[in-house]
């Protein structure tokens, strides 16, 4: 389908009729003045002398290529446009985060895979948070992963496929043998600043009791309640540990509580994923439609006929083939 870009170029057609209607050509009579030897110069010159000047009368089809070299710029102006059929797209209109405990207790081997194989932790995580990622299709995620400090893998994007494999290149105590909850959420509230859009969910999964944080989690927590974060906290790991390996449910719960979230805690591998299919459930993807219509330009052709018939009408005027004129 064709269409115009700027239809209302279209209004000025009719102006060098108006122009023309509007502002005539000025005419009049004057006086002329004879030097001694004009017949001389006459003679010399070879041409008649008579009364009267000559004015140059534009040809047929002088009148013809100007209308048609107006219409076409004209038409230029409008913007034609070759319009392609529609195309859908949908994409998630919510972000999420993902904030992963990298920290030292997360080496235990105490995580049941879904065949009872033990597993260390964060493998156990990974394999896990790898088929969530690769269900998000259409959200944008980023990836957090804290220890001792927190730090933006990869920052919110569409690009799943990265994100997963950033987070399969990730290892016990990169960050760190300690765990800051408080300083994982305030880099999340920062990451969520570039984004625009109203639904924005903080995963946060973490096995420890927050030990190197320079902001409260619930401090931090309340941040991002005011930002429009929901937080759902994961713990997973052993409840009944100490020390370092201790799990801070009363911690994870208060932060998601203050958000508005939930909070979980998944022992193994089937548990964790359980808590991801509640995690849709309670926080479901919206998503929004986007329809455009591929355009391409076409105002070149009449720019490229227009200069083609003033090049050749040129060409033939000043060939001789056509010259007249009128005697007033």
């Amino acid at each position: 389908m064709i269409s115009l870009g700027f239809p209302y170029a279209l209004i000025a057609l009719p102006f060098p009729v108006l122009v023309w209607w509007l502002f005539p050509p000025r005419r009049e009579q004057v006086s002329a003045l004879r030097f001694p030897f004009f017949r001389r110069v006459v003679d010399l010159s070879g041409s008649e002398a008579r009364s009267g000047s000559i004015i140059l009368r534009r040809s047929g089809l002088q009148m013809i290529v100007a209308v048609l070299v107006w219409t076409l710029l004209i038409l230029a102006m409008a913007r034609p446009e070759r319009v392609g059929a529609p195309i859908q797209k949908q994409q998630a209109a919510r972000d999420v985060v993902m904030a992963i405990d990298i920290s030292g207790s997360m080496d235990a081997v105490d995580f049941n895979a879904a065949d009872g194989v033990r597993l260390q932790r964060l493998a156990g995580v990974r394999q896990v948070v790898d088929d969530f990622v690769a269900e998000r299709e259409g959200d944008r995620m980023a990836l957090i992963v804290f220890g001792s400090k927190a730090y933006v893998q990869a920052p919110l994007t569409e690009d799943l496929i990265t994100i997963r494999e950033l987070l399969d290149q990730t290892e016990v105590g990169m960050a760190g043998p300690h765990t800051a909850l408080g300083d994982a959420i305030g880099l999340a509230i920062r990451t969520f600043d570039a984004s625009d859009i109203q639904q924005r969910l903080l995963i946060l999964l973490s096995d420890g009791t927050d030990t190197a944080s320079r902001m409260s989690p619930v401090n931090a927590a309340e941040i991002a309640r005011d930002r429009g974060i929901e937080i759902y906290t994961i713990g997973v790991g052993d409840p009944d540990a100490t020390g370092e390996d201790k799990v801070d449910l009363r911690t994870l719960r208060d932060i998601a509580a203050r958000t508005g979230g939930q909070y979980f805690f998944a022992e193994d591998g089937d548990g964790l994923r359980s808590v991801y299919d509640r995690i849709d459930q309670l926080a479901p993807r919206e998503t929004e439609t986007l329809s455009y219509r591929p355009r391409q330009s076409l105002a070149w052709m009449p720019l490229i006929l227009a200069g083609m018939l003033v090049l050749l009408t040129t060409l033939f005027l000043t060939g001789g083939l056509v010259r007249r004129g009128r005697r007033t």
